[in-house]
Formats: C-alpha cells, structure tokens, sequence
C-alpha cells in the first residue's frame, strides 16, 4: 500500500505533492477515514508550509478554500468520485480545462480519490487504531513529505 501510494502522491506529476496530498485528505475526509484524513492532511500541510489551516478550508469547503480555481474544480471531481465514478459529469471535467487542468491531472485526480476510497475503507475494515494526538501525524508527515511513502517501507533484510 506504501507503494502505491508513494507513486501516487510522490513521484513526479505536474500537480505538486502538496496538491496530491489534498486530493488525498480531501477524499479521506468525505469518507469519514479519520486515520487516513489526518496522515494525508499533515503532509499536505507540510508541503504547504502551513499548520493545516489550507487543509481544514477545503474540507470544510472546497469551493470557499483559499486554493486555486483548478484545484476546486479537481476537488469537486474527486468528491464526484467518492460518491461514485459515474457521478463525474461532462460539465465536471470541461469547468477542470477550462481552469487549466490538464487530461493527465484529472485522470491522476480520479485516480487518487478512486485509490483512497479503496484505501480508506482497507484502514477502516482492520479497524486500524486512530491515533488521537495531531502531533505524532506531524513528525511521521514530515519524514514522508521530504523522503516519499517508501521511507515507510521496511528495509529488506539479509
């Protein structure tokens, strides 16, 4: 799961990492996946340099968030997807180019929100412990945002 979720939200894409990392949150949030919500929500926050205030507008609101046009208009396709992929609509993906989104970016959209729903709903059916200290998100988001999911990774052994 660190795999893909460091190619996912890590490698190489014209929307940043912080972006990804919303996208992540976001959707986390719309799922109610507390553990997942609060991981992406913290190295998002990191990327973005700030205490997660970017982060808790969008959720709240993506369409009042302090975030660009193109990235309300990829949240509202990914809270499209999380309700369900045929949700997106035509008038969805033509208001994302109209605001700069390229194809490749609302495909990773899609991509990301379909992925983190699966994700959410694997962390939440192994009842995965919630931790309730912000704090410890913090320190592990600090150690992903510079070095990717794969320093999560156990090293392999000989």
């Amino acid at each position: 799961m660190s795999a893909l979720a460091d190619v996912l939200l890590h490698a190489p894409s014209s929307l940043s990492r912080g972006e990804r990392e919303l996208i992540a949150a976001y959707v986390s949030a719309q799922n109610d996946c507390a553990f997942c919500h609060h991981s992406h929500a913290a190295v998002a926050s990191c990327h973005f340099g700030d205490e997660g205030d970017l982060v808790a507008s969008a959720v709240r609101d993506s369409e009042t968030a302090s975030v660009s046009p193109k990235m309300k208009a990829l949240l509202a396709i990914a809270a499209r997807v999380q309700r369900s992929g045929r949700e997106v609509r035509e008038a969805d993906v033509a208001r994302a180019r109209s605001e700069g989104a390229t194809d490749v970016e609302i495909h990773d959209t899609v991509l990301i929100a379909a992925a983190f729903c699966m994700f959410n709903r694997y962390v939440d059916g192994l009842g995965a412990l919630t931790p309730s200290d912000l704090a410890g998100y913090r320190e592990r988001a600090r150690v992903v945002a510079e070095h990717g999911y794969a320093a999560l990774l156990p090293k392999p052994t000989r």
